[in-house]
């Protein structure tokens, strides 16, 4: 009677297969490895994170200081740049832009809850882009955040100093804004290239598997 090869499958079963030389011969076949799971957070990923929003808030501060210091008149634009740019000092009630003026309370407790957020998006980080576009934002966040909190007319109810106006004084072909707005938009434009690239937050490709 002819004996077969012995073959495993799965952890304890044991398959026997016949072979040219009639003689049984055990044979273990690779089991299946089961889906890595997500490697653990880097810390140089937060790092890159908070260094981003330290430094665009960083930015954001000492600019509107250097507005308000140098530029006590409101409304009065100084032409830079030949043109390309002026310098003039506005005070902002709504969002970025000129968005929603009138609404500072009900911006103000959005933009703590957009800070909440990203904070705790900040904890899955392990991707370099996703962790220099959301400190972007939380920079930017933070920096018309503090004007809220701590500009005139009073608490949660502060006024945002815009001060770049683009191409023509007075936001005449784009409204008047602060680095704290570029930070803002520059951040959304990247996350938004990465989740069209199909790249998650822990910097694989959506679909894939990340391995080790």
């Amino acid at each position: 009677m002819r004996r077969g090869r012995s073959t495993v499958v799965g952890d304890n079963r044991r398959v026997t297969r016949p072979d040219d030389a009639g003689t049984a011969r055990p044979e273990r076949l690779r089991a299946t490895e089961p889906p890595l799971a997500p490697e653990p957070t880097r810390p140089r990923r937060i790092l890159l994170f908070a260094c981003v929003a330290v430094v665009v808030l960083a930015l954001d501060a000492v600019s509107k200081a250097l507005v308000v210091a140098h530029l006590r008149q409101i409304g009065v634009p100084h032409r830079e740049l030949g043109g390309a740019v002026y310098v003039e000092q506005v005070r902002n009630s709504g969002a970025a832009f000129s968005l929603g003026t009138g609404f500072t309370v009900v911006l103000t407790v959005l933009a703590v809850a957009v800070v909440v957020l990203i904070v705790r998006f900040a904890s899955r980080l392990r991707s370099r882009g996703w962790a220099a576009a959301l400190g972007l934002i939380l920079g930017g966040a933070l920096g018309n955040l503090a004007d809220r909190l701590l500009r005139s007319p009073g608490v949660g109810r502060g006024h945002v100093v815009d001060w770049i106006s683009l191409f023509g004084p007075d936001g005449k072909y784009w409204p008047v804004f602060n680095l704290a707005d570029s930070g803002i938009v520059c951040g959304a434009v990247l996350a938004a290239l990465l989740a069209l690239a199909g790249i998650d937050f822990d910097g694989a490709r959506a679909g894939r598997t990340r391995r080790g």
